[in-house]
């Protein structure tokens, strides 16, 4: 009746490993195949019959095999299991992708467990490796973090010229301004505008004024740093901030924006539309008691700049 009843649970338990969706090898210590269930036979395309007593490593010589014999070994010697996650390590053995939902992924994400199974006579002396498909896990959680970036990016960004808006590059400058209190860094805010765009609007209409401020942010990104930051302070106006650098070097930046602008010829609808900008410039060696005060005296130059004549370049000279 004993051995009936263990047939029995035997038989059941094969028939489970052959249905169940995860993929089942048994290896010897030579890492030779003893069990290949249904899930790798569907899988590699091949039979049981084709892979028993060869190496693991002939099967998929993808496997990096100094680094899952290191695995194994401490599963054997330890007598605990070992865990892989697809995170770390997208897959073990590469099959194809075949599911329809995710099928944009060339290939099954997995994560394993290696299983130390032990002999009658308590000696682990072959392993059981489960593989599991989690291509749809894989696939959410990539899809989601590329949307948790794209809304980053959004929150970040003016829409009309794909600049920092003004809440991002004012924490920038709250992050340049604390660094510069705690190792006396130095930093420059080039604050500017276009002149007279109110008339641009008026004789061209208000797509062509669009256009113009986008022809400008893409100016802008040609003459920054990749450690710079530009933005859009609010209508036709913007800012950049320069990280690591002084007023001189900032009034060069400036100098070369102004006459990169004014070189510019902007068409819109067959008509040209001319026109230039007027900058003021502002940095962290005078005294200051927040980095609101740079930009306020950004603007002051630039309120000078406007003041001589425009399409100029003035710089914050300190209190009067």
């Amino acid at each position: 009746m004993s051995n009936s009843l263990d047939l029995t649970e035997f038989h059941w338990l094969l028939a489970i490993v052959q249905s169940i969706d995860v993929g089942v090898v048994v290896l010897d210590r030579e890492y030779r195949v003893e069990v290949w269930n249904t899930f790798m036979e569907n899988r590699s395309g091949r039979q049981p019959g084709e892979v028993h007593q060869q190496s693991f490593f002939s099967i998929f010589p993808e496997v990096e095999q100094e680094w899952f014999r290191h695995k194994v070994e401490s599963v054997v010697t330890l007598g605990t299991p070992a865990f892989t996650i697809w995170e770390q390590r997208p897959y073990l053995v590469r099959f194809k992708n075949y599911q329809p939902i995710t099928g944009q992924e060339e290939f099954m994400y997995q994560n394993t467990t290696i299983l130390p199974l032990r002999s009658t006579n308590g000696k682990v002396e072959h392993m059981c490796l489960i593989i599991y498909d989690v291509t749809n896990v894989a696939t959410n959680k990539q899809q989601l973090q590329t949307l948790n970036q794209q809304l980053k990016h959004l929150s970040r960004t003016d829409r009309l010229t794909g600049l920092n808006n003004r809440g991002y590059w004012e924490e920038c400058l709250q992050h340049e301004y604390a660094r510069h209190r705690r190792y006396q860094s130095m930093a420059a805010l080039v604050m500017f505008d276009i002149d007279h765009f109110k008339k641009v609007n008026d004789t061209f209409g208000h797509p062509a004024g669009d256009k113009v401020i986008q022809v400008v942010a893409e100016v802008v990104r040609e003459q920054i740093r990749d450690t710079d930051y530009a933005g859009r302070y609010g209508g036709e106006e913007f800012v950049i901030l320069l990280p690591d650098i002084d007023s001189s070097g900032a009034m060069l930046f400036a100098e070369r924006l102004r006459a990169r602008i004014e070189s510019l010829l902007v068409t819109y609808e067959g008509q040209s539309i001319p026109f230039t900008i007027s900058l003021g410039v502002a940095d962290l060696s005078h005294q200051t008691d927040e980095h609101k005060q740079l930009i306020e005296r950004a603007d002051q130059a630039l309120y000078l700049s406007k003041q001589g004549g425009r399409n100029r370049v003035t710089c914050y000279q300190g209190p009067s």
